[in-house]
């Protein structure tokens, strides 16, 4: 047995409460392992916490399991009668059997041994107050991204006076066009059409670029985008029509113009605000990236500042603008740009704060990797999951990549955090940050369209980017950033597009499997690039297959009950049907 290969530990997505009664055990192993125990019970049915005495708990077989690259990830949930609980695994390997215990492994007979001390993991307590919860509201919304300065010019009255007139093709680094916050309200009702019931907005606070990046004031919104009240009304309009509204919280940096900043430029050292930025040389040198590490900026912007966060007066001035935002503006979420690298102490105390003025507040964090550290239940609800849009792009990429490598991908995603954090995970497939994804997809609109189906089935909550409904083409930034064209969209040229982003959205509402963390692959098909995946609800589930192969291939419906969304498929009067080469089938199972 590799016993290298098997982990667990009582913390973290291994050994979490997913509410007051339901513990989660999670334990990952080699794929020699063909079976799993679990001995648990109550941690002073034996004396107090275990010892050298013999303890017998209750036995259980682990079934429930997700395939990995390297490792198998098993799973089970355990109702520890009084919400507390001891429990060791017994591993099996062909006849090989070893017991698994917080510091190390063992055989049975060196359990037995006189005098041993078994280290049991423990749960000592389930606290109510340590269970991480997440919004609920969120696994059901649907998100649309606008970038407010390519969406839609509703007021050319407050224009950039170096205004471009608006237009659907390639956009240059420092171009404006005039998009506005009254645009935004003016097509909340295309929104609620299309069945989008969360807008995640770019930042909109003032700020001297076309991205507002840069925050000049934290408590005005840019004057060319509108008024404070202008915004008031977007979310006022927007609750109304079902829609809830997310801001971009710009705290890892401010802009060059901030008066913080302006300040420490004019005072050196005796600024009050000198610790307020992360300054290594004075006097302070403007004029050319900070690679030279004279401050630290974000990335090696010089124009972009970097706040200290750990320092506790940056944390009480940035504590005061959310609650300003939350107060004024009633709005229901933030994605909080560069995630990673504002402090952890900040991060707590946001949450601390937030969940007290609005209980199903969501924080979203802009991690792009791995962040278990964010997501224990007391800093961020949610992080942007680009690792699951690099593992649906990556299985149309390489092209020597067969269905298994799919599902680990895919399967990584959703064992790295705990079940509740799943729920409610930002999952995307491209952003202001990327190339779109007509482009990922090779200009493909047949793939283009099954890896919104893997999308609009995963757990979590979807997010398309604007344009996205009519195949918006654009390469990395600026060309992500194109104007929406509204032109062609009121002449009818994407009616056909706009109706098949209705379809898979209001599958994605009206279906509770699609939002479900309940999934397997069953691999039930030869070809080795279709993908297939079972979605559990607890009312229906959904059997997804995507056709990846050079060629058609034949699918038996004859266990389903009907089609539920499907492309490019010809189904004759047999119970066997043709999935044609890049097409979808998505079936009530």
């Amino acid at each position: 047995m590799n016993l290298s290969a098997i982990y667990h530990r009582m913390s973290e997505q291994y050994c979490y409460s997913i509410d007051q009664d339901q513990l989660v055990i999670n334990i990952k192993t080699g794929y020699d392992v063909d079976r799993i125990y679990i001995i648990y019970g109550d941690p002073y049915d034996a004396g107090i916490m275990g010892g050298c005495e013999r303890w017998s708990g209750q036995r259980e077989e682990i079934y429930y399991k997700k395939r990995l690259k390297d490792h198998i990830w098993w799973t089970t949930t355990l109702r520890p009668e009084f919400k507390r609980c001891k429990y060791y695994f017994e591993i099996h390997s062909k006849d090989e059997c070893i017991n698994y215990f917080e510091d190390g492994f063992y055989t049975e007979e060196e359990m037995m041994m006189d005098g041993k001390t078994l280290s049991y993991f423990i749960m000592p307590w389930m606290n109510p107050a340590d269970v991480c919860r997440t919004p609920a509201w969120v696994n059901d919304t649907v998100w649309y991204q606008i970038f407010p300065e390519r969406f839609c010019n509703g007021d050319k009255s407050i224009d950039p006076e170096n205004v471009l007139p608006w237009q659907s093709g390639k956009v240059e680094l420092h171009d404006y066009y005039g998009g506005d916050i009254k645009g935004i309200r003016d097509k909340i009702p295309y929104l609620k059409e299309l069945g989008i019931t969360g807008i995640y907005l770019n930042p909109i606070f003032e700020a001297h670029s076309n991205h507002k990046y840069n925050t000049r004031d934290y408590k005005k919104v840019d004057p060319h985008f509108g008024t404070n009240e202008d915004l008031k009304l977007l979310v006022k309009e927007a609750h109304e029509a079902g829609i809830r509204i997310m801001l971009d919280a710009v705290f890892n940096h401010t802009g060059a113009d901030h008066p913080m900043w302006v300040d420490i430029l004019e005072k050196g050292e005796t600024s009050e605000y000198a610790d307020w930025y992360m300054i290594n040389k004075w006097p302070i040198e403007q004029g050319r990236d900070t690679r030279d590490g004279r401050y630290y900026s974000f990335a090696f912007a010089e124009y972009m500042p970097k706040l200290n966060t750990s320092n506790p007066a940056v944390q009480d001035y940035l504590l005061d603008i959310i609650r300003f935002w939350i107060e004024e503006f009633d709005i229901d979420g933030l994605r909080f740009d560069v995630g990673n690298e504002i402090s952890h102490s900040f991060l707590k105390a946001v949450r601390y704060m937030t969940k007290r003025m609005k209980d199903d507040f969501y924080l979203l964090g802009e991690i792009w990797h791995d962040s278990i550290s964010w997501l224990q239940g007391d800093e961020y609800d949610s992080v942007m999951n680009y690792p699951l849009s690099t593992a649906i792009a990556d299985f149309w990429v390489y092209k020597n990549r067969g269905r298994e490598t799919f599902e680990y991908d895919i399967n990584r995603c959703f064992t790295m955090y705990y079940s509740q954090v799943n729920d409610v995970l930002f999952n995307l497939l491209d952003s202001h940050d990327t190339n779109r994804l007509f482009e990922k997809c090779g200009r493909n609109v047949d793939i283009f369209y099954q890896q919104l189906a893997v999308l609009f089935t995963m757990p979590g909550s979807p997010c398309i980017y604007y344009g996205t409904e009519v195949i918006m083409d654009g390469s990395y930034d600026p060309d992500c950033r194109r104007c929406m064209p509204w032109d062609e969209i009121d002449a009818g040229k994407f009616d056909a597009e706009i109706s098949d982003m209705k379809k898979l959205v209001s599958m994605r509402k009206s279906m509770e499997s699609c939002k479900s963390r309940n999934f397997h692959f069953p691999n039930d098909v030869k070809e080795d690039r279709v993908i297939s995946y079972i979605k559990h609800g607890e009312n229906e589930s959904l059997q997804v297959y995507l056709n990846c192969e050079e060629a058609d291939v034949q699918i038996d419906i004859s266990k389903f009950n009907g089609v539920v969304y499907s492309r490019k498929w010809n189904q004759t009067e047999s119970e066997i049907g043709t999935l044609e080469k890049n097409g979808i089938l998505i079936l009530k199972a």
